[in-house]
């Protein structure tokens, strides 16, 4: 009977010590570096760059002009559906590796908390097919430029080793012509 008694006291204390952890685990946010991710802007040019992801990997950007007090990407133009806000459950618990500049803080929008970064609230890219690539890098759509964090002095834009794919011969001149990737919304 004693046996039994020990038993089951161990099973519990065991039970409980996972469950504790496991809500702990659930309250916590680590937004993560991939190193030597590729970056590929709106003009094609392809870069290898250390750039901040979510915990599943997925490149994180911020919209220039976007801000608390003046949010450009809403539900309602339907910016979350290109872009998704990068959510979490609190403010506590929040961590960043090395390499990430600015202050993690946290927006209360209508209904769920939203990841901020130095003030600038942070989204996911519905257009990168894969864990550490970031093809959404200098779209501009939704009052603003899209651009992914990266590693380094600055805290957002892209700024690494350029890396082109191919041969160019000859002198180019004349204007660079970004359109926009979601008409109407642009």
């Amino acid at each position: 009977m004693r046996r039994h008694m020990i038993l089951l006291l161990a099973g519990v204390a065991g039970f409980s010590v996972a469950v504790v952890a496991g809500i702990a685990g659930a309250k916590t946010f680590t937004l993560q570096m991939a190193k030597n991710a590729k970056v590929t802007n709106q003009a094609g040019t392809t870069k290898h760059e250390a750039i901040a992801v979510t915990g599943l990997g997925r490149a994180v950007y911020e919209l220039t002009g976007d801000r608390p007090g003046h949010p450009e990407c809403k539900a309602s133009n339907q910016c979350f559906m290109f872009w998704p806000p990068v959510k979490v459950k609190s403010a506590r618990g929040l961590t960043k590796a090395p390499g990430i500049k600015g202050k993690l803080g946290v927006w209360h929008r209508h209904g769920f908390i939203q990841l901020t970064l130095g003030g600038h609230p942070l989204y996911r890219y519905s257009g990168d097919s894969s864990r550490a690539t970031a093809v959404g890098e200098g779209i501009k759509t939704f009052g603003g430029t899209w651009h992914v964090f990266v590693e380094g002095p600055a805290s957002s834009g892209s700024g690494g080793t350029t890396t082109t794919t191919g041969t160019t011969t000859g002198t180019t001149t004349g204007t660079t012509t970004t359109t926009c990737a979601y008409p109407p919304y642009c």
